[in-house]
């Protein structure tokens, strides 16, 4: 692992605890609210997603039938993590509330707290391994006929 790679592990959780340190600043600050609405944005959700990412890189996006833009694929898949990152965190945010709800112990510090604990977990685990897609085996282990129709890639209709 380089040095970047770390830097870019250990960016969400350092957004985390760089949001309860916020904390200490007077309430109502805005420097306070943009530090923890960052985080709970995007924080929990881009931890997750890297420890997805090469099971997500696994089938690129396929393009148009007329190519304008050289680029789709890599932008597809940059737009796509983006989203799930935000969905993520949003879900994380949504379902940790619930359970402090049902536990009568909700609050906001503890939501901060234990989302920041999690997103550290996620980044000290190791990233998943790109497997085949599912339902498909890998043509080695098939031992189909060379007729097959070849599996179907994210963001094709057939």
């Amino acid at each position: 692992m380089t040095p970047q790679d770390l830097v870019i592990r250990m960016l969400p959780p350092f957004g985390g605890w760089l949001a309860l340190a916020s904390l200490a600043l007077p309430d109502g600050s805005p420097l306070r609210g943009a530090a923890v609405a960052a985080f709970l944005a995007v924080g929990p959700g881009a931890a997750l997603v890297r420890v997805c990412g090469p099971a997500l890189r696994a089938r690129g996006a396929e393009g148009p039938a007329e190519r304008r833009d050289a680029d789709f694929a890599h932008h597809s898949d940059l737009l796509e993590r983006i989203m799930l990152a935000v969905l993520l965190s949003v879900s994380a945010a949504i379902l940790l509330s619930t359970v402090l709800i049902a536990a009568h112990a909700l609050s906001g510090d503890r939501v901060l707290l234990t989302l920041t604990l999690l997103t550290t977990l996620a980044a000290f685990c190791p990233a998943l391994r790109a497997g085949s897609a599912p339902g498909t085996t890998p043509p080695a282990a098939s031992g189909a006929a060379s007729g097959a129709a070849p599996p179907t890639r994210k963001g094709s209709t057939s």
